[in-house]
């Protein structure tokens, strides 16, 4: 369970059997000799691919062997290596569906009333974590209502003033534990300790106890054949059809962000979870290192969620009368993340195209009625600078977080919505997207330097190189014009409001300006996209100026 319990010999047996699995697959054969000497190998042929093989599951380390041992002479606890069924004709049901796999084949290998999930590239960084989760769950007063222990998602990669917005320190430190006293926080997919009967589907009861030795007895008197055997059973592609799998037990299927359903879920049946945020991270990972990867990060989450709040599970819907009112709007913080793409866009376009014609949008300046607005820019401004500070943020990293905050919305939300919109009406089917978190050497020491790394033609650039060179010509075209008629007779009050918001854009889009028109390493917004944007500008401004 933790990366410090297993000793150099049994990572190099998992290794070592993961590198001749992968390079089966690849070339479609097997030596001979490997068949003989590794019984999960018998089976294969050059028909096999990683999505097209028969189920496997083998023991590596067996727990009651006395003979495996730790580099300080501890007993081992049992590893087991598992690749589920696959078929072309029939869906796997990405994350999920390995995760209900993963829950099957372990109850028969050691049916352990606790699961802890965490995503493959996280590890362990606290050997207290796993005590400290149980405590919760052993709580004489409050452990019978504990569904689940959630801990918070952390990254050990970010840049110093976190470059991409990608430390989570608001939502670790402040939302989630806000959630904490309501019912408890989401499920988030990875660093969390489950009760396999909850997680299976168990309703809340008063009088629940949880029966710590069941199944234990009876595991300990099978060989480790007859074990790898009923387990490949369970981790067949057809053991779930008409089941419950996926619906009232395990991981629930169709969402793309299918742990927070989960939760939900778990949250409507009666349970309550738990966050624990030790000062020392009890888990940790790898964020994303490049602008490309953040955006399809954050388009799988906001997709997702406004998946949920478009779907029967809309938690007001869903959970009403099961959790709290207040739950289900700490709930709904991620669920309207998307179509705030929408006002955003709106924000950073039409007061733009006003100014550069002259149109106010807002009261004057001088008026009592700009107070709403004043007060909303500056409290807003304010309260998140205090946030991100006392949640481990920079002054920088917080500005930082300001330029992600707008880049988010007018891409990976904007692209939630849209995604969302065409499979409501038919034109795609759900994918599950796995974020990449790899980058070569010259992206690694531009991330390192702080340096934001395009590179490519993606739209989601053009969208973002259109809004800042829009917002450029426009503050130029309304300083112009006050420089031009005067002061007084272009009605500044009017237009300060515009001013100061087109302003804003601009100064946060610094970076953006300097990767299309002054940076030339391989980084740099290209040349084909810079010319789109230009074009898309041109279009855009046709109306302001006729």
């Amino acid at each position: 369970m933790a990366t410090d319990t297993i000793s150099s010999s049994g990572q190099d047996m998992f290794d070592e059997m993961t590198e001749r699995i992968d390079t089966a697959v690849m070339s479609g054969k097997i030596p001979e000799e490997i068949k003989a000497k590794h019984k999960g190998f018998h089976e294969w042929n050059q028909e096999i691919t990683s999505k097209n093989h028969q189920p496997i599951v083998q023991i590596l380390i067996d727990g009651k062997d006395q003979n495996a041992v730790d580099n300080d002479g501890n007993v081992l606890p049992t590893l087991v290596y598992m690749a589920r069924e696959k078929r072309p004709q029939h869906h796997h049901n990405f994350k999920a569906g390995a995760m209900n796999a993963l829950i099957r084949v372990s109850s028969v290998i050691s049916n352990s009333p606790i699961i802890m999930n965490v995503d493959c590239d996280m590890y362990s960084n606290n050997n207290d974590a796993v005590r400290d989760a149980l405590c919760f769950f052993l709580d004489e007063e409050m452990g019978h209502k504990i569904g689940f222990v959630q801990y918070p998602q952390n990254y050990n990669n970010l840049s110093k003033n976190d470059i991409y917005g990608n430390s989570l320190h608001v939502i670790n430190e402040v939302e989630m534990g806000g959630m904490d006293s309501l019912g408890g926080p989401l499920y988030i997919g990875t660093g969390c300790f489950h009760r396999r009967e909850i997680l299976c589907g168990r309703k809340f009861t008063k009088d629940y106890q949880e029966d710590w030795n069941a199944g234990i007895k009876d595991k300990l008197q099978e060989s480790i054949d007859e074990t790898e055997e009923k387990a490949k059973s369970l981790a067949a592609c057809t053991y779930e059809h008409g089941t419950q799998w996926g619906d009232e037990i395990g991981v629930k299927y169709g969402c793309a962000v299918e742990d927070v359903i989960t939760g939900l879920a778990i949250h409507c049946r009666g349970w309550e979870s738990v966050y624990n945020n030790p000062k020392k991270p009890a888990f940790m990972g790898v964020g994303p290192t490049t602008l490309a990867q953040t955006i399809l990060q954050h388009k799988r989450w906001s997709e997702g969620n406004l998946s949920i709040f478009l779907s029967k599970y809309n938690v007001f819907l869903f959970g009403h009368g099961k959790t709290k009112l207040r739950h289900q709007m700490g709930y709904h913080i991620y669920g309207l993340w998307a179509p705030n793409s929408l006002a955003t866009l709106y924000y950073v376009i039409i007061p733009s195209l006003a100014l550069l014609k002259g149109t106010p949008l807002f009261p004057e300046i001088t008026s009592p009625w700009i107070a709403p607005f004043v007060y909303v820019f500056c409290v807003k401004t304010m309260y998140s600078l205090y946030e991100a500070l006392s949640s481990g943020d920079t002054l920088k990293g917080w500005w930082n977080g300001q330029r992600m905050w707008l880049v988010k919305r007018i891409t990976s939300y904007l692209f939630g919505v849209l995604d969302n919109l065409r499979k409501l009406l038919g034109l795609s089917k759900m994918n599950f997207v796995v974020s990449p978190k790899v980058s070569d050497e010259d992206e690694s020491k531009r991330y390192e330097q702080e340096i934001m790394e395009f590179g490519s033609s993606d739209p989601e650039y053009v969208i973002i190189g259109t809004i800042t060179l829009l917002n450029l010509v426009c503050l130029l075209g309304g300083l112009s014009k006050v420089m031009k008629v005067g002061w007084n007779n272009i009605h500044l009050d009017a237009l300060f409001p515009q001013l100061i918001l087109c302003g804003m854009v601009v100064i946060t889009s610094i970076p953006f300006y300097e990767a299309m028109f002054l940076r030339k390493d391989k980084g740099r917004i290209p040349f084909p996209v810079t010319l789109a944007s230009i074009g898309f500008v041109m279009l855009a401004l046709l109306p302001a100026i006729v």
